[in-house]
């Protein structure tokens, strides 16, 4: 079964348009939505009424906490993340969750970077970058997105990886902590669209702690299997 996994607070613009995307990109196949719900608006009810399994953390235990609690209650073979509101193809669910049900790797970081997105302000295109240049000199990885919002996580990556759910920027663990551990991980470029709704980014606190997460997992680095290569297929 495929999971997609999504946290939201006050998405109620977008919701029903992701999930109706969602459901026609895995028409036909076994899956499940999970949403991780911290909304003042009604965007539990929608999505509820269109069959998502939503979890309400309320009030508010931050984004780390959210993602983290979304993945350990999806129930799939392979868990696909993505944000709330539109801006992910919803289109290339399958084609990344079915590269871990084959065997072809244990994580997909689906990278919005191949070049600035139109619908990314230059000033958060170049912190992105100096995050990814940042984790291949401290960390070792090579990736270009390490916050990337969608994702393909195997079950055995999110049962066997333990991260700190505390604070923002918790994909940049996600994605830099399994590659240490030896876990195979491929990285494709997608498109990245407008969003729907007021962005709920703090951005100042999110830098903080992406460099936090990074300089952490570099001290820590020799204790991991040494880290893989990352597969960047357009």
């Amino acid at each position: 079964m495929i999971s997609v996994a999504m946290i939201s607070m006050n998405e109620e613009k977008a919701v029903a348009g992701v999930i109706g995307d969602i459901r026609s990109a895995l028409k036909g196949r076994n899956h499940e939505i999970v949403i991780v719900d911290s909304s003042r608006d009604s965007t539990p009810q929608i999505a509820e009424r269109l069959g998502a399994r939503v979890l309400r953390q309320f009030p508010p235990q931050g984004y780390g906490r959210a993602m983290a609690r979304v993945l350990k209650e999806s129930h799939g073979d392979v868990v696909v993340t993505m944000d709330c509101d539109g801006t992910y193809p919803a289109g290339q669910i399958a084609s990344i969750a079915d590269m871990v049900l084959k065997g072809e790797c244990d994580l997909v970081n689906a990278s919005r970077l191949a070049r600035r997105p139109s619908a990314m302000p230059w000033a958060n295109y170049f912190a992105n970058w100096l995050f990814a240049v940042t984790g291949r000199l401290f960390v070792g990885v090579k990736s270009t997105d390490l916050h990337s919002g969608m994702r393909a996580y195997s079950r055995e990556l999110i049962e066997r990886v333990d991260v700190d759910p505390n604070g923002p920027a918790l994909p940049v663990e996600l994605l830099l902590k399994p590659a240490l551990m030896g876990f195979r991980i491929r990285e494709i470029f997608i498109p990245y669209g407008e969003r729907i709704g007021e962005t709920t980014l703090h951005r100042w606190s999110s830098t903080v702690w992406t460099f936090r997460r990074i300089f952490r997992l570099a001290m820590t680095r020799m204790t991991l299997v040494p880290n893989q290569k990352l597969e960047t297929r357009n």
